[in-house]
Order: C-alpha cells, then sequence, then structure tokens
C-alpha cells in the first residue's frame, strides 16, 4: 500500500510514522495530500494486533457497502482523537477545518453500525424482560406453601402400631441379653450339666428369680442330657414357664360401682411414674366415660401439681390442689368431701414420694390412708404401687414395705423400654402374687396398657406371640 493511500485515519490508527520528508514540511499540508482525492476516510493500514479484514471493513464502510461485523466504536476513536490533537497554526487553519469536516464524515459509519447492535442488543433484552423465562416450579413446594395447596395428612394416616409391637420393643433390650446368651449356649452344643448351671445364671442376671430359673432349667434338663436342644426350644420353654407365673395376677384394674366415688390411692419413691400412671390411667377412664377428679396429694413438688393440672385439663378431670407445702392429708380430705358431693365416679389420689426406709414419711402415708377412711372407711378402694423396673431387686423391697404400711392391692411396672432386667416382674409376682394392672413401655397415654401374661413371656422370650 502506498503512502498517498494511507491517510489520517492510519496514522492514527496505528498506521506508519511520519518520514523525514513529512516532518520537514508542515503537518497540514503532508495530512492535506495524504487524502484519497474522493474525499473518503483513509484506509487504516493494519497494525500488529488488528487483522487485514479490520481494514477491508473500514473501506467498505466509507463505500457505503454493509460490513460483516461492527468497526471501532466511536468512543474509541474519540478517546484517541483526545490523545493526539493536531496542532492548530495561523496559515494552516482552513486546512484543519476542512480535515475535521472530513474526519466527521468518514466517521458518521461507525457510529451508525454499533447503534444499530445497541439497538438489536436493546430489543433483545427487551423481549427477555417481556418474556421471562423460569425453571420449571416443583409441584412439592407448590402443594405446601400455596394457597389451594392441601393439608398434610393426619397423624392417623400412618398405620399405629399395635401394643403387641410395642411392647416388644419395650422389652427389646431384656430379650436381647436373654435370646443372645441362650442362642450361644446352645447353638450346636449338646446338653450337659454346664450348660444348665450357665443357663440359670443368665436367668438370674435378667432378675427373674430364683425359684422361675430353676423351674426352666430343670424343664430343659428333663430327658435331654448329652443331646442337642436348639435356641427356638429353649425360648418357648422360657415363654411357656414365665406365663405359668404371670397368668395368676394378671389382672386388670376394675371400675365396680359399688362405691362412689371409687378411690384409687397411688404410692411410690420418687421417679417411678406416680403421677405420669395417674394422668394415662385418667385419660383412659374418660375415654371409658367415667367421670374422674384428681387430688394432687404430692404438695412438696410443685410440678407434680402442675403436671396433675394438665392431665386435669387434658382428660376434662377436675383437679383438687393446694400451694406447695400445703397439708396433704387436708388436701385429700377436701378432694374426697368434694368427689362425693359431686357423685364422681373415681377419684385418683396422688401421694408425695417417699423413701421406703424413711419412718417419717411413711408415717405421713399412714396419716393420709386414715383421713380417707374418715369419709368412707371402706376407703381406699385400691392402693396402687409403682415401680420402676430399672431399680431392679430394689422394686423388691418396695413391695413388701408399702405393703406393710398403705396395704398395697396392685401393682404397675413402669420403664420397662429402658432396662435389660425387665424379669424382675416375674420375680415379684412369684414372690408376692400381687396383682399387676397395667405395665408402661414408653411416655405415650398409649403406652400404658392393661398387664397380659402371655403377651410379656412371649417378648421377653423373643418369640411371636401364640407362636
Amino acid at each position: 500500500m502506498s503512502d498517498t493511500k494511507r491517510g489520517f485515519l492510519g496514522r492514527l490508527f496505528g498506521g506508519r510514522k511520519p518520514t523525514p520528508e513529512d516532518e520537514q514540511r508542515p503537518e497540514t499540508e503532508a495530512l492535506r495530500e495524504e487524502l484519497p482525492e474522493d474525499g473518503g476516510a483513509p484506509a487504516s493500514a493494519p497494525d500488529e494486533d488488528s487483522s487485514p479484514d479490520t481494514a477491508t471493513d473500514t473501506r467498505a464502510e466509507q463505500a457505503g457497502e454493509p460490513v460483516a461485523a461492527p468497526v471501532t466504536p466511536a468512543s474509541d476513536a474519540g478517546v484517541e482523537i483526545a490523545a493526539e490533537p493536531e496542532p492548530e497554526t495561523a496559515t494552516g487553519a482552513e486546512a484543519n477545518e476542512e480535515i475535521a469536516r472530513e474526519l466527521a464524515e468518514a466517521m458518521d459509519a461507525a457510529p451508525d453500525a454499533d447503534a444499530g447492535a445497541d439497538s438489536e442488543s436493546e430489543d433483545e433484552a427487551a423481549a427477555d424482560s417481556a418474556e421471562p423465562t423460569e425453571p420449571p416450579a416443583d409441584p412439592a413446594p407448590q402443594a405446601e406453601t400455596g394457597a389451594s395447596a392441601e393439608p398434610e395428612a393426619p397423624a392417623e394416616a400412618t398405620p399405629r402400631r399395635s401394643w403387641l409391637t410395642r411392647l416388644r420393643d419395650g422389652l427389646a433390650r431384656s430379650s436381647a441379653s436373654l435370646t443372645g446368651g441362650i442362642t450361644s449356649l446352645f447353638t450346636k452344643r449338646k446338653l450337659d450339666a454346664t450348660t444348665l448351671e450357665e443357663l440359670e445364671d443368665l436367668l438370674l442376671q435378667a432378675d427373674l428369680g430364683l425359684d422361675t430359673a430353676m423351674a426352666i432349667t430343670d424343664r430343659i434338663g428333663d430327658g435331654r442330657f448329652n443331646k442337642e436342644i436348639s435356641p427356638e426350644e429353649v425360648r418357648r420353654i422360657l415363654s411357656e414357664e414365665v406365663t405359668k407365673v404371670l397368668e395368676p395376677v394378671a389382672r386388670p384394674l376394675e371400675v365396680r360401682g359399688d362405691h362412689t366415688p371409687q378411690v384409687i390411692l397411688f404410692v411410690g419413691v420418687n421417679g417411678t411414674g406416680k403421677t405420669t400412671t395417674i394422668g394415662k390411667l385418667s385419660a383412659k377412664l374418660a375415654a371409658e366415660g367415667k367421670s374422674v377428679m384428681l387430688a394432687a396429694g404430692d404438695t412438696f413438688r410443685a410440678a407434680a401439681v402442675e403436671q396433675l393440672r394438665i392431665w386435669g385439663e387434658r382428660t376434662g378431670a377436675e383437679v383438687v390442689s393446694r400451694d406447695t407445702g400445703a397439708d396433704a392429708a387436708g388436701l385429700v380430705f377436701d378432694a374426697m368431701k368434694a368427689a362425693r358431693e359431686k357423685g364422681v365416679d373415681v377419684l385418683l389420689v396422688d401421694t408425695a414420694g417417699r423413701l421406703q426406709n424413711r419412718a417419717e414419711l411413711m408415717a405421713e402415708l399412714e396419716k393420709v390412708v386414715r383421713v380417707i377412711r374418715k369419709h368412707d372407711e371402706t376407703a381406699p378402694h385400691d392402693v396402687i404401687l409403682t415401680l420402676d423396673a430399672t431399680t431392679g431387686q430394689n422394686a423388691m423391697n418396695q413391695v413388701e414395705i408399702f405393703g406393710r404400711t398403705a396395704g398395697v392391692t396392685g401393682l404397675v411396672m413402669t420403664k420397662l423400654d429402658g432396662t435389660a432386667r425387665g424379669g424382675i416382674l416375674v420375680a415379684i409376682a412369684a414372690k408376692h402374687g400381687l396383682p399387676v394392672h397395667f405395665i408402661g413401655v414408653g411416655e405415650g397415654v398409649e403406652d400404658l396398657e392393661p398387664f397380659r401374661a402371655e403377651d410379656f413371656a412371649d417378648a421377653i422370650a423373643g418369640r411371636e406371640s401364640g407362636s
């Protein structure tokens, strides 16, 4: 490309440097000579960063022909012009004006092209904003948050576990301890005296009691020495022997109707679950259509009074209570009077937890019993001792001492789900023969159920009921 074809834009956007001849003559005359005769903008020589196509596109714009790609924006050109202004002289003022006019004409194409591109971009942006593209909505969140969403299925939709299932789950620790030991003892092993001794130790560790343990080992050893016996057969014998012990004491609590009210006194040491058991029993009696009143006789513990009030609200039972520290016997006297006047079916009386080896506390319990008998010499009609299965052999001592003090007539065994020694109920039944009304294997109202001997025996032996 000749020097004549290299115009002002070529020098401006990276063209050649002026030659010595150019520097000797006035700048304005040199620029005038370098402009092409047709008045168009001079072609730009490509620099190191531009391609030959750039120069071709620039010439096409000058000729009014369409271009395939946009050229350098006018704003960029403006920056370069401001950075390198042409000096003005008194003699070249007219030339400078002509050059500026021609330069503006040459640059007209560039802003138009950019403006068209910008317009296209704005149109596309407007279309995007007018029709936003969103990901498909997740139906699950809409179902939860929408105004017309259906409510969640009620809790009853989930099948409720049967009592047998809850019982087996609650006695799982006791059952696992027994059945695991039985399996290890009797798998592919002939029966001998050593095996029977180890089995007896296992049964005693589960607190089944000596009498029951000996009865089980005697039956297993009968006619089976030097023979193999399967773990399944041992578990069957265990269940049958436990059932024999428990069946005579499995008696439900009855509301007989021969006394109004039927007074049921709850006793036991701290932490055995007296207050909770009263609340659960109140719910069961209310569900059977019985009218119930609660006496908050545990006046030594504010939490017990408040807990009983909550149960009263839930079950619709009236609660007779006083401030913490009030005389328990006086409260029970008021409760007896109110229950008789209102003709309620059942009066459930809570008492303060007390250790069986504290004589003064046991004397307080005797006073409560005497006050009850001032209203009805046949009352209390039932004295229920709540026992915590986790206390093991200590529960046996509680039965003896509370029996002498308050005349215990029945038992409720709680927290069987918290111990591996649930067999203590079998030992107590074998020794004392007291009725077992309920057992508890959880915190829910449905986890307190009437005691059934065969279900308990199968659960503790790890067998399906009736198998």
